[in-house]
């Protein structure tokens, strides 16, 4: 069909590219084919565009941004990948990351998936952009409560699930500590580090302290009292709060508020 056979709105061009960020021409020769019709034109052009899309799905997407959605007791995290910086800071790529945090609700609890609907709002930003832009991967929680930070790059979130009361600036502030602290925490307290990680720290605690030549009594003091070091690195709780290091994290908490779980994600 030519041109010449059905007159094009050039109004209608421009939003098409404004829609797809594909060139005029290419828009135009849509409409011709779809025979005016916008939405059928949008869907010849994705069709058009999928082969070339997915063979960019072998390039490599370093770079994204993670976005945390909370909605009442339901919470969802991504990591959304680009090939540039440059798209990883674009309002719009962010937008469509929120989007998918957002859509992402609607799931069960677990690691989320891509359903249709988000499949095609990514592919609106693959389109415009032409990079590699891909679902790294995300989980959704239900939980009393959460709190949420996300780093100013967007690279970084943390977020923890609790129950009980616990003001707005402390939750955000233990999820700094999350984000900063180093060793990154493994569990929120003792009762959830790996019990085979425990019992192997234990295990090189207790010779340690046999082989100093000490008493029984007294190695096993100091073989206790290396577990504890232990703990206070590793769990979330025993941890030296990351913006006053005289303070333990549980010391943050009022009474009858509880840590239920957190995350730490960063792009990549």
């Amino acid at each position: 069909m030519s041109d010449t056979t059905v007159k094009i709105d050039p109004k209608a061009v421009m939003v098409l590219r404004q829609k797809t960020g594909l060139g005029m021409g290419a828009c135009k020769d849509a409409l011709v084919e779809a025979n005016g019709n916008a939405a059928e034109a949008e869907k010849i052009l994705r069709e058009r565009m999928k082969d070339k899309m997915d063979s960019r799905s072998e390039r490599a997407a370093g770079e994204g941004c993670v976005v945390v959605a909370v909605n009442g007791g339901k919470m969802a995290v991504l990591d959304v990948r680009s090939e540039t910086d440059f798209t990883a800071r674009n309002d719009e790529f962010r937008a469509m990351a929120a989007d998918l945090a957002t859509m992402a609700l609607s799931q069960a609890s677990g690691a989320v998936s891509m359903s249709a609907e988000m499949t095609a709002r990514l592919d609106d930003v693959r389109l415009k952009t032409g990079e590699n832009v891909q679902f790294g991967k995300g989980v959704r929680s239900d939980a009393p409560a959460f709190a949420k930070y996300v780093h100013h790059d967007h690279r970084l979130a943390a977020v923890i699930a609790y129950e009980g009361e616990l003001p707005e600036d402390v939750g955000v502030g233990i999820c700094q500590h999350i984000a900063a602290h180093v060793p990154t925490p493994v569990a929120v307290d003792a009762d959830g580090v790996c019990k085979d990680e425990v019992a192997k720290v234990r295990a090189a605690a207790q010779a340690e302290a046999v082989a100093s030549g000490k008493p029984a009594q007294i190695a096993e003091k100091i073989a206790e009292g290396k577990m504890r070091k232990y703990f206070e690195e590793v769990t979330l709780l025993g941890q030296a709060y990351v913006r006053d290091d005289k303070v333990r994290v549980s010391s943050l908490l009022p009474k009858g508020t509880k840590i239920l779980g957190f995350w730490r994600y960063v792009v990549g």
